[in-house]
């Protein structure tokens, strides 16, 4: 069973102390779900995409965030590459599109 992260739990996680990282299930428009371990700080997450990139999203307000991703072989000074704003998918817990370019991501804590 996993626990899916909502909006309303994303937005309370930014009253948390540290990040939190668990074993779960994610996925990212462009690959299968895969097991990932997402860590959850400040009303956003954080995991690991299958080729190594990071997947940061931050939540700016209750229903809304902005996506990011980090390539595995950054190098200092190096921006992220940003995804846009993302709200929740309607039916579908724990996942978020993107306006952009219709990036799609959901993340489950596993319980």
């Amino acid at each position: 069973m996993n626990k899916v992260l909502t909006g309303a739990v994303l937005f309370g996680l930014a009253l948390a102390v540290p990040a939190m990282a668990a074993p779960g299930e994610c996925s990212f428009t462009g690959y299968e779900s895969f097991d990932c371990d997402v860590a959850a700080d400040g009303g956003g997450v954080t995991f690991t995409l299958p080729d190594g990139d990071l997947f940061v999203f931050a939540q700016t307000e209750d229903g809304e965030g902005l996506g990011y991703r980090i390539a595995a072989d950054v190098k200092p000074g190096q921006r992220p590459e940003e995804l846009g704003a993302f709200s929740p998918v309607e039916g579908e817990p724990g996942c978020w599109l993107g306006s952009k370019d219709e990036l799609k991501f959901c993340a489950a804590i596993a319980q």
